[in-house]
């Protein structure tokens, strides 16, 4: 216990991940073994030109292309075979191509996942499988979010609750989520600010979120290949103005649709490449983007049996 906590906390100071698909994400039915630490470099790239004014689409000529790049090093440990913990915090970077609006960039925020797997059983001729997954994030600097959409972030702690479901057939499997997410609200470097409405403060409330997502596709211990549809919807606030910008508070809604893969380099199953690309195509007071990320992964194994791989189901259980 005292080396996993001492791993743990070297992993919570030199982790640096961006929310996209991995070796293993919080959104997706694949967990690692008991004493496996799988951990490697990603990056990801996303743009766009066009964006919703509200409901409104446009593009903004003082804007040009907004890009946002971030570099990550991802770490998923397992507990158990059915207790995982995921952690990490992106490095971010965005630029617009036209305009005086300067980029920025930085640390953003930590988040850590709680995975556990709590059923898994012979339904048929698959496997259904049942997750529940919390998560909390913290902002790691004092970054500007009241300067979108080129901040980094938006600066407000979170906590977020997802169940999970996911039936495998031989190697075809179907995997659905819902999550609700939990913002804090924030302080911003002015002292009022308009929504639909005059407010005399430097605090802005956040609403709350929830995400659906559903993906299917192919899964063996060699390649995973998936489909991946993704629904996210602001709880409240409200939509940007003609000509303004968007604001921390703003009703972002944004539905995506993609595919994403896993390889598996090795016979030991312990070195996997990743990748993948989505593109936005509904929303509500966001850009309308297409983005694509790809990661190197290596799974690292402290159990006495030395077999390093991922607990990726590939057939019903026997009885």
């Amino acid at each position: 216990m005292r080396k996993f906590l001492k791993l743990f906390t070297i992993i919570l100071l030199l982790t640096v991940t961006g929310k996209v698909s991995s070796a293993q994400t919080d959104m997706d039915a694949i967990m690692m073994s008991k004493k496996q630490l799988c951990i490697g470099p990603m990056y990801s790239y996303s743009s766009w030109t066009n964006y919703w004014e509200d409901t409104l689409k446009r593009d903004n000529a003082n804007l040009g292309k907004v890009s946002t790049q971030m570099y990550s090093l991802m770490a998923a440990y397992g507990v158990s075979d059915k207790l995982n913990i995921l952690v990490g915090a992106p490095y971010v970077s965005t630029k617009a191509s036209a305009g005086t609006l300067h980029g920025m960039k930085g640390v953003q925020d930590l988040s850590v996942f709680v995975k556990y797997m709590p059923i898994e059983t012979e339904i048929g001729p698959g496997t259904f499988s049942v997750y529940g997954i919390g998560g909390v994030s913290i902002p790691l600097t004092n970054y500007v979010a009241d300067f979108l959409p080129l901040s980094i972030g938006l600066r407000s702690k979170t906590a977020s609750l997802r169940l999970m479901l996911d039936y495998q057939v031989g190697n075809f499997f179907a995997t659905a989520s819902g999550t609700y997410v939990f913002r804090d609200n924030i302080t911003i470097d002015r002292t009022s600010y308009y929504t639909d409405h005059l407010i005399i403060s430097n605090e802005v409330e956040m609403p709350d979120a929830s995400n659906l997502n559903v993906r299917t596709g192919y899964r063996s211990d060699k390649l995973i290949f998936e489909a991946v549809l993704n629904h996210w919807n602001t709880i409240g606030g409200f939509g940007i103005t003609r000509n303004n910008m968007p604001f921390p508070s703003n009703n972002m809604d944004a539905t995506t649709l993609g595919a994403s893969f896993k390889y598996t380099v090795t016979k030991q199953h312990n070195l996997f490449i990743v990748g993948g690309a989505n593109a936005t195509i509904s929303g509500r007071n966001v850009g309308q983007a297409t983005s694509f990320y790809g990661g190197l992964f290596y799974v690292i194994d402290f159990s006495k049996k030395g077999k390093a791989t991922s607990s990726t189901k590939t057939a019903a259980p026997k009885k």
